[in-house]
């Protein structure tokens, strides 16, 4: 299969978590709505002011708002919004104010479809991945808006979780729609995330085990 079994979305909105999400888990998927004429928004719900795997000097929470709209223009996004909700503390926020938020960018946009990541331990098994779908999920349903959720594979899932010991959650692949990618834009936009896109990551063998492919399902 290939990207063009992907919803024909002429207006795609992303909802993440954290800068970095956007180029590290949907810029594959992020890429091919983009190459196939779509126009690409991202609506991010931190700072990620929280945690760093690398070094910074200054703010971090600036210094990763700037990294995040480095690696949106190398993905070709038109739009970024980035909230100050708190890094890894989003399902202590309200479910009515995120929602709101969520809504609100979603009446801005007009999308035809959202992206986030996979509701299950939102894939990676970060309470705040999982809280930012949740709300996206919702307000799909509320507002009529299709929802397509970033996916693991089973077998990538259970490898991530034995050599890294993280909670990383899958499906077996017949739950799955398998998307055929070119990671050449993802990966700039992976090297605008300086502070996070370090040596030795989970990132990158979680790249090395997916190859040229991609994973999703539909959540709503």
């Amino acid at each position: 299969m290939s990207a063009d079994v992907l919803p024909g979305w002429r207006r795609v909105l992303a909802v993440v978590a954290h800068p970095d999400d956007e180029s590290f888990g949907l810029g594959a998927l992020l890429d091919a709505f983009g190459s196939a004429g779509a126009e690409v928004s991202v609506l991010c719900l931190t700072r990620g002011e929280a945690s760093t795997l690398g070094e910074v000097e200054g703010d971090l929470a600036s210094v990763r708002d700037a990294e995040l709209r480095s690696a949106a223009t190398a993905l070709g996004v038109a739009h970024t919004s980035s909230l100050a909700h708190p890094d890894g503390a989003l399902p202590a926020v309200p479910d009515e104010v995120l929602r709101g938020d969520v809504a609100a960018e979603v009446r801005r946009v007009a999308p035809d479809g959202l992206l986030v990541f996979d509701l299950v331990a939102g894939v990676t098994g970060h309470a705040d991945h999982e809280a930012a779908s949740v709300a996206a999920v919702a307000v799909g349903a509320d507002l009529g808006v299709p929802v397509l959720g970033w996916a693991l594979p089973s077998g990538v899932a259970a490898t991530l979780r034995d050599e890294t010991g993280g909670g990383f959650a899958g499906h077996p692949l017949d739950e799955l729609t398998e998307v055929a990618v070119d990671r050449t834009r993802q990966l700039a936009a992976v090297r605008c995330h300086a502070t996070q896109a370090v040596p030795g990551s989970v990132l990158w063998r979680r790249l090395e085990l997916l190859g040229d492919r991609e994973y999703v399902r539909r959540l709503a």
